[in-house]
């Protein structure tokens, strides 16, 4: 269902691009902020350096009490940090997030240190194909055997780069058919949707609006936990991604969603179960209002959704979950129909 107008996919593009690990979200964190200039009521970055934008929601006729509807999306990425420098200038690396080591070599890098960025190349250390042997050539690196190749002295590595610097995969976003392709999909594109939202909320919204753009979910919920403290929700609405498994090798019931028809709306994940009221109103929404809409039950991994439902004495919660295939990888893809369906139904609730 296309949105009038289109969604600028040049944003999304942008926020794919940017550079933020858990804790270095300084670059998305800066082009939130621009986006939400005229947007919201008020704006404000807390310690934790979540992005906490309000707005108020319309008065009642009878002067009811609005319920304060938290937002959340992440802007953090999976990658790494510089954890030792060895005695030839090659870098070891602390990982932050969830990856698989198949996806990971040859890769290249990018370290950003005090005094700007440098290239490298990821890859882990062992024999080159041609002086393998086959037990070699199948065996898989743990990621405590990657190491990073900046082509420089050990001298000189040491004088720009030092323990602690973010380092992060390269690749540029693009179209491929109806896919959106990129890194850190997880979870910018739902940052892309969430900012759609605010600037397709026309008038005062039903209830009040906080919407968090927050930190370090990938290492553990974090920015959302303070977040959620804060803002003191009554209910509670996560958006982030799920696995999109529709791919040749696994079995339909494996596939925990498709790409391509319509947003997720979490039943169930490892960190939470959601709100059950809660998801049968977004069921009931998307029904009358002819939003594509999938169930979604996925076995391990969690969302900041898990964080507003146990802040404080319990927030009622559910996630809406954009279907995405090869999650955890440079080469994260989202469908412009689940995109557009996702906006389609938060922008529903939220009037």
């Amino acid at each position: 269902m296309p949105l009038d107008p289109p969604l600028d996919l040049q944003r999304l593009f942008a926020l794919s691009n940017l550079g933020g690990v858990p804790g270095y979200e300084d670059a998305v964190r800066e082009y939130v902020l621009r986006e939400l200039e005229g947007l919201t009521d008020e704006v404000r970055t807390d310690a934790m350096g979540n992005v906490i934008a309000f707005r108020a929601g319309r008065m009642g006729d009878g002067g009811e009490t609005r319920e304060r509807v938290m937002l959340s999306a992440h802007m953090d990425e999976i990658g790494f940090l510089v954890r030792f420098i060895d005695e030839r200038g090659f870098l070891r690396v602390q990982e932050l997030g969830g990856f698989d080591p198949r996806t990971l070599f040859a890769r290249n890098v990018t370290v950003q240190t005090r005094t700007g960025t440098l290239p490298g190349i990821l890859t882990p250390g062992g024999r080159p194909v041609h002086i393998s042997s086959s037990d070699d050539r199948k065996k898989v690196p743990e990621l405590r055997e990657f190491f990073i190749d900046l082509g420089l002295s050990e001298a000189e590595v040491r004088r720009q780069v030092r323990v602690g610097d973010m380092v992060t995969l390269d690749q540029t976003a693009r179209r491929v058919g109806d896919l959106v392709v990129g890194k850190a999909l997880d979870d910018r594109a739902s940052v892309f949707m969430q900012l759609e939202v605010l600037r397709r909320l026309s008038g005062p919204p039903k209830h009040d609006v906080y919407a968090v753009f927050s930190t370090q979910e990938e290492i553990g919920l974090r920015g959302a936990v303070t977040a959620a403290y804060s803002v003191q929700p009554t209910l509670g609405v996560a958006l982030d991604v799920t696995l999109a498994v529709d791919t040749p090798g696994v079995g339909p019931d494996e596939a925990v969603t498709r790409a391509g028809a319509g947003i997720g709306i979490k039943v169930y994940d490892s960190s939470m179960v959601s709100t059950r009221w809660l998801v049968d109103a977004f069921v009931q929404l998307a029904e009358v209002q002819g939003v594509a809409y999938q169930l979604e039950v996925l076995g391990q991994g969690g969302t900041d959704g898990a964080a507003i439902q146990r802040s404080r004495e319990g927030v009622p919660t559910v996630t809406l979950s954009l279907p995405t295939r090869y999650i955890h990888s440079v080469v994260e893809a989202v469908h412009l129909d689940d995109l557009n369906a996702g906006v389609a139904l938060l922008l529903a609730y939220l009037k």
